[in-house]
């Protein structure tokens, strides 16, 4: 698991990604209250937070997140997506051969906060780092899945005189979290 994951690790950052490991949820939820804080989330304009939800949220308890940290909102709509500073998402798998973060984006709600916020903090349990992308493929159902995304690093474009722009089409910065302990809490 430490090759997958340090591998995954140097792809990622190669592309100008993020990467911090944590032991446990409490110490990577820690981790992001205090980023989320350090960037500025408030109540105030364009300052806010949108977290998708899934297991590692319903673990944490959203609704004592929300009053330690106003600004932070789980009821995702576009026109939050937009006005949020920070987007917060589970990922399903990543590549390690390519540092891409792999997710069934078929509820909207991941894609907005995933696509819209200029910052993405993308949460991964370490054992959902796969070797490449035929492994990854072996664990996806398309009758059950209506939307992937696939993600490699920030947003980036060069227009025709090869300019490179970070976060034009999304996210200019992009924030992985990897958990150890990552436990899933079934519906």
């Amino acid at each position: 698991m430490n090759a997958q994951f340090e591998a995954f690790k140097t792809r990622a950052e190669a592309v100008s990604a993020e990467v911090h490991r944590f032991a446990t949820q409490a110490e990577a939820l820690a981790f992001i209250l205090g980023f989320l804080r350090e960037v500025g989330v408030s109540e105030a304009p364009q300052c806010g937070a949108v977290w998708a939800a899934g297991s590692f949220l319903e673990k944490a308890g959203k609704g004592g997140l929300g009053v330690q940290l106003p600004g932070l909102r789980f009821d995702i709509t576009q026109e939050a997506a937009a006005a949020s500073k920070v987007g917060i998402s589970q990922l399903d798998w990543a590549i390690s051969a390519t540092g891409t973060l792999v997710q069934d984006a078929t509820a909207v709600e991941k894609r907005l906060v995933s696509t819209l916020p200029p910052i993405h903090i993308a949460l991964l349990g370490t054992e959902r780092i796969l070797e490449d992308m035929g492994s990854v493929l072996q664990h996806l159902r398309p009758e059950q899945i209506n939307y992937i995304s696939f993600i490699t690093g920030p947003s980036r474009t060069a227009d025709i005189e090869r300019v490179l722009t970070i976060g034009v089409h999304g996210p200019e910065r992009l924030i992985i979290v990897v958990v150890d302990a990552f436990e899933r809490v079934m519906a």
